[in-house]
């Protein structure tokens, strides 16, 4: 570990600092959308828009990497970061803000691609491992660490969308000059819908379904806890629970990937979830309840992806499973578009109660799904490794964790 930390701790620090400013700007236009007084729905567009501008950009990155090089769009994208979220509240219409979502995710999906080919490059098969989980560690630490600061400053001003704009013009600095050359980008041509369905049908319909509940929890837990009149300090408390969970569970559900049936591993952190999502939707939504449920939530969720990645992957023989990374991606950024959209919804038919309800609904259709499909084969007689990813990784970073879980098991089978 001291070696990977020694070889890429500025990408690391880059990347504490954005994940920061990202986990900030999420929060933010929660509690400010509602001092603003836009509508739930138009929060939920809002939301989404993110990830319309995500999904965008893991398709276009990779070719303006191709044409200008790493260390240019690095630092185009992260300066326009810089930049929308200073536009934030200089601009308080929804359509505004719909418009800079949809840049702003942009951006952030160009930064994931171009940093994760630098990690790739700056590690060998015997560490990638540790640098991918090390990585994910900083992603999901900078956005709970990221809530601590949203209670210094006021909402309603400039102050707090000046912080992250900040941390994130400090996070490339490190990056661009002190990162080894950069690497040579290839992609490899995905693998069409239709088939990768036909290897998973349940990894195709679990990546779908977990990229709702993953922008639910992005994009929308901020709203859901300003509706239901949680202050700015409990607003942050509660996201920060989410992905606490999300963090704590990872390496503990990782562990039993690969010593039980990974359906069965799937069908019990569904349930599990949506129940603690039930809970949410009819008690009472004090801060303590609150904050447990979302930590419980959080927990069963996040692990979702690389479960699912690890699952659909049992099925692919090795030479396939960098293209299906960016089918799973896609699929995935489906779910997430969507998933704000039908919250905003139900909140506006049922009220706050909306997000647990929507939320458990998902989990439920999931856990049905992964019933049944248990019962239309057996599981694989042999599993590949269980990498932790996050659904912010890019393809990039999702291809180097597939290529390190074969190495691994390959370096296995071979003892």
């Amino acid at each position: 570990m001291i070696a990977v930390l020694g070889s890429a701790w500025a990408l690391f620090l880059g990347m504490g600092l954005l994940m920061v400013g990202n986990g900030m700007q999420g929060t933010l236009l929660g509690v400010r959308g509602d001092i603003e007084g836009f509508s739930t729905f138009e929060m939920s567009l809002v939301m989404s828009a993110y990830f319309v501008g995500f999904l965008g950009g893991s398709r276009l990155a990779p070719e303006m990497i191709r044409r200008v090089g790493h260390v240019r769009v690095f630092a185009a994208l992260a300066s326009f970061i810089s930049a929308i979220l200073i536009l934030f509240p200089s601009i308080t219409e929804a359509w505004a803000w719909m418009l800079l979502r949809v840049l702003i995710g942009f951006c952030f999906s160009g930064v994931y691609v171009t940093a994760e080919s630098w990690l790739n490059n700056a590690t060998t098969s015997a560490n990638r491992g540790q640098a991918l989980s090390i990585y994910m560690i900083v992603q999901m630490g900078g956005i709970v660490s990221a809530q601590a600061l949203v209670v210094t400053g006021d909402p309603s001003g400039f102050i707090l969308f000046i912080i992250p704009s900040v941390l994130v013009s400090m996070s490339f600095a490190p990056i661009l000059l002190s990162i080894s050359p950069t690497p040579p980008f290839a992609t490899t041509k995905p693998m069409s819908l239709a088939r990768l369905f036909r290897s998973s049908p349940l990894g195709c319909v679990g990546m779908l379904l977990s990229g709702g509940m993953y922008a639910a929890q992005f994009g929308m837990a901020s709203v859901y806890a300003a509706q239901a009149g949680l202050s700015v300090g409990q607003i942050g408390s509660f996201v920060g629970a989410i992905f606490l969970g999300g963090l704590l569970f990872q390496y503990p559900v990782g562990w039993l990937s690969d010593r039980i049936d990974r359906r069965r591993l799937i069908l019990g952190c569904c349930v599990l979830g949506a129940l603690a999502c039930a809970a949410g939707a009819v008690l009472p939504p004090d801060p303590l309840t609150v904050m447990a449920v979302g930590f419980l939530m959080g927990g069963m969720i996040n692990p979702l992806y690389a479960l699912l990645i690890a699952y659909t992957n049992d099925y692919l023989d090795y030479e396939d499973m960098s293209a299906a990374s960016g089918g799973l991606i896609f699929i995935n950024g489906l779910g997430a578009i969507a998933g704000p959209i039908l919250i905003g919804v139900l909140m506006t038919a049922v009220g706050p109660s909306g997000f647990w309800i929507f939320v458990a609904t998902l989990l439920a259709l999931l856990s049905a799904y992964a019933l049944w499909r248990m019962t239309r084969r057996a599981s694989p007689d042999e599993v590949g490794s269980y990498v932790v990813v996050t659904p912010s990784v890019s393809r990039v970073g999702l291809a180097a964790g597939q290529e390190w879980a074969a190495d691994r098991d390959e370096e296995d089978g071979e003892e």
